[in-house]
């Protein structure tokens, strides 16, 4: 990951597991917990793509799983974002940005779900059977509308950070415009000399055009005076 991905990404990723863990966490909400540190996993994976996006999700999850007061298995949560922030940055359009909102809403969706999904499963692996006394539909359901609460004011804040240090033609993706200039330059460049060859084209034709009028001007007036001769000849005849 580039350096400037990582000062942002840490920021970020530690600011929300704070917030989630000291409020949102005691809000004593029916069914799941609003999942904020998933959404800035999200917003960041749809700028980054599928690998940026997988380590971010890694790290952000291992840091959950061993922050208090953590009370699953260590890699839990982190097998979980990493598979979330994979699949979130596979929807990265090649043109770096989406054309609508539609697109991050349905990636909420599906990552809210998916997640809850995962780590139930992941827990009934091993032998966790918190979500059976919640009932997995309910944790669907909460989980879905808690994110997507929070994702109107997260996600696009998180994607215009993230797309500010990727424009940065120093250190960010935004190298790939100063290529783009250099190949237009390049086809300036083109455009020009076949322009002065055309030049040089047509200043030679015009010199050969002068040429041949010349030569033909010379021609006619050597018949003019051959005319003129003979008829004098004939007069002094």
């Amino acid at each position: 990951m580039r350096i400037n991905r990582i000062l942002l990404s840490a920021p970020l990723v530690v600011v929300a597991l704070v917030i989630q863990v000291t409020i949102l966490a005691r809000l004593q909400l029916p069914g799941a917990v609003p999942d904020l540190l998933l959404l800035v996993v999200v917003g960041l994976a749809l700028v980054y793509g599928h690998v940026g996006g997988a380590l971010i999700g890694f790290f952000a999850g291992l840091l959950a799983d061993l922050a208090p007061p953590s009370d699953h298995a260590i890699g839990r949560y982190a097998l979980v974002l990493c598979v979330i922030g994979y699949a979130a940055g596979l929807t990265k359009p090649d043109s770096g940005r989406h054309r609508s909102a539609t697109v991050p809403l349905l990636v909420v969706i599906g990552a809210a779900i998916g997640s809850t999904l995962m780590y139930a499963g992941v827990g009934a692996l091993v032998g966790d059977t918190a979500a059976r006394h919640v009932g997995i539909v309910g944790l669907l359901l909460s989980a879905t509308l808690y994110d997507l609460l929070l994702a109107p004011f997260v996600v696009p804040l998180v994607m215009a950070l993230a797309r500010r240090t990727e424009g940065d033609p120093l250190t960010g993706d935004g190298s790939s415009s100063p290529s783009g200039s250099a190949g237009t330059s390049g086809y300036g460049w083109l455009t020009t000399g076949t322009g002065l060859k055309a030049s040089r084209g047509a200043m030679k034709s015009v010199r050969s055009g002068a040429r041949i009028g010349s030569q033909r001007g010379g021609l006619l007036g050597k018949s003019a005076r051959d005319k003129v001769g003979r008829i004098k000849g004939v007069k002094r005849l």
